[in-house]
């Protein structure tokens, strides 16, 4: 049975894992900027098995608004091509047999604030991620308190630990939630 440290400990590290996996699905999230991250969830068919876009090529940003996707095998050229037009992202690659060029226009007023709500809903998710790890937590103390027979003071003060560090870390995500909204608004 743990002991309270380190289920303090442990809450700590899976709230801090909930923000990096918000911070990966906020790089999805396509601004009026290119970036490579936009090309993370793409997933190509490569020779019957299935790899990331960045496993088969390299990927630049020559400019604000293009993305450069070079692969290392021509083959996979074509595949790559079918894996961005199948995607969500709603952009047409421009193919010219050795590189794939992304122009990225800047997104609509309607487009962005559909991506305003996207970023809202990973946001939340998030925090029902923090209050899942909260609700793991508060019941792990209560069984500690059981099988260690600790004090009721002892438990509340790591009980009101844990809640500290989930306001910690909700007050994270709407700080990076903010921001997120503020780059996709800015044109």
């Amino acid at each position: 049975m743990p002991d309270i440290p380190t289920i303090l400990k442990d809450t700590e590290a899976r709230m801090q894992k909930a923000l990096e996996a918000l911070k990966r699905e906020f790089g999805t999230v396509r601004t009026g900027r290119a970036s490579t991250s936009l090309l993370d969830n793409i997933k190509v068919d490569y020779y019957g098995s299935v790899m990331p876009v960045n496993q088969l090529a390299n990927m630049s940003t020559p400019d604000a608004r293009t993305l450069e996707i070079k692969p290392w095998d021509a083959k996979a050229l074509g595949e790559i091509e079918k894996a961005i037009l199948k995607s969500d992202l709603g952009v047409n690659p421009n193919n010219d047999g050795k590189i794939i060029r992304i122009s990225l226009p800047p997104p609509t007023e309607e487009r962005r604030k559909e991506l305003v709500k996207v970023v809202k809903n990973f946001a939340e998710d998030a925090r029902v991620a923090l209050r899942g790890v909260r609700q793991d937590a508060n019941k792990a103390l209560d069984a500690a308190k059981k099988e260690l027979k600790l004090s009721e003071d002892g438990i509340k003060d790591a009980q009101n630990q844990v809640q500290k560090l989930t306001d910690k870390h909700s007050l994270e995500v709407g700080h990076l939630a903010d921001h997120k909204e503020k780059e996709v608004l800015d044109i």
